[in-house]
């Protein structure tokens, strides 16, 4: 496939393995660069698709997004928006539900055990049969913890960028409600990036707004939405520029993505003729 030239700055990111890739909002792949087969380790990119495979147990009647789940007082809601109160890698409980956004493994891995006793179906297999499957992600695996144990490609993660643009699993109103603002006005550390406010996120994605600084690029619409992950990776979608970007990379995150990223994403941006800020 003839690439975005902007997807070549990968080969100057000082990482053993990369590849990344750009999908339009109306399905069409629009560039890619390096081993987009490669499996590589999400991370923390895991967290969008356990959300999604939520939000599929939802429409299927198998949980309510209201419903309690998680420590006293919290609901599946809290969970996927890290709002429930639970430490980051802990399963104990550091503030009330909906008071402070607290970014959570623990809260993602309550989330697949309340899944998992919902449906009967061990989440791994839940996530595979709910959005893997019917999406052709033949390459992707739940291999662990729902909130960072995931392992795709850049070509099977286009296919779920695709689908956050143009859902076919889901109502599009329910992935509306999934990229706004849940419990908006709340402060939380953005891990990486320091304290925000606000910190804002949808249903297991992380929404830009104004946040700096930030991932993504000056460029990026305040309507982008998506997730990096500590295995330095991540997937963004910008409404606005209508396409989505994915990359994956073998290094941990560090400052050499802070510095390598929002450059990459201004580029990707400004060669799809998209500048929003």
């Amino acid at each position: 496939m003839e690439s975005l030239q902007s997807l070549r700055n990968i080969e100057n990111w000082p990482v053993p393995t990369a590849a990344a890739a750009v999908v339009h909002a109306d399905g069409t792949v629009l560039g890619t660069h390096g081993p987009v087969d490669h499996r590589f380790p999400l991370a923390s990119v895991t967290k969008p698709l356990a959300a999604y495979a939520a939000l599929v147990a939802y429409e299927e009647g198998a949980i309510e997004l209201d419903e309690p789940a998680g420590p006293e007082g919290s609901t599946v809601r809290h969970l996927l928006a890290h709002t429930s109160g639970l430490a980051f890698d802990e399963h104990r409980v550091t503030a009330p539900p909906g008071q402070r956004r607290l970014y959570s493994n623990a809260g993602f891995e309550e989330l697949g055990d309340h899944i998992a006793k919902a449906t009967g179906i061990p989440f791994a297999a839940y996530l595979a049969e709910a959005v893997f499957e019917p999406l052709g992600m033949a390459s992707s695996s739940l291999e662990g913890s729902p909130a960072k144990d995931g392992v795709s490609t850049v070509s099977d993660l286009l296919r779920f960028a695709a689908e956050l643009q143009q859902p076919r699993l889901l109502d599009v109103r329910t992935v509306a409600a999934a990229t706004s603002v849940v419990h908006p006005g709340l402060k939380g550390v953005l891990p990486g990036y320091g304290h925000q406010s606000p910190n804002d996120w949808g249903l297991g994605l992380e929404i830009r707004d104004g946040k700096a600084p930030h991932w993504t690029g000056a460029g990026s619409s305040p309507r982008t939405f998506g997730h990096f992950g500590q295995s330095g990776t991540f997937l963004w979608v910008d409404p606005d520029a209508r396409a989505a970007c994915v990359a994956l990379t073998d290094r941990a995150f560090g400052p050499w993505a802070v510095e390598a990223w929002p450059p990459f994403t201004d580029a990707v941006l400004a060669e799809l003729g998209t500048r929003t800020r």
